[in-house]
């Protein structure tokens, strides 16, 4: 994957949720996921969003 790529509304809705997911697991806070949902939101390259979920299980791309 070329992470210089621009997310798409997809990808960071993709990421969301599962940060949501994971919030649910216990693997993040509240608090924590709050901010990297947040960060989604604004996160303008794939490298943005996988750098939100590099911690958690499993590969997004």
């Amino acid at each position: 994957m070329n992470e210089d790529v621009r997310a798409s509304d997809t990808e960071r809705e993709a990421v969301i949720e599962r940060l949501q997911r994971a919030l649910s697991q216990g693997r993040l806070n509240v608090a924590e996921c709050d901010e990297r949902i947040a960060s989604a939101y604004v996160s303008t390259t794939r490298a943005e969003l996988a750098l939100l979920t590099r911690d958690l299980p499993g590969n997004l791309w």
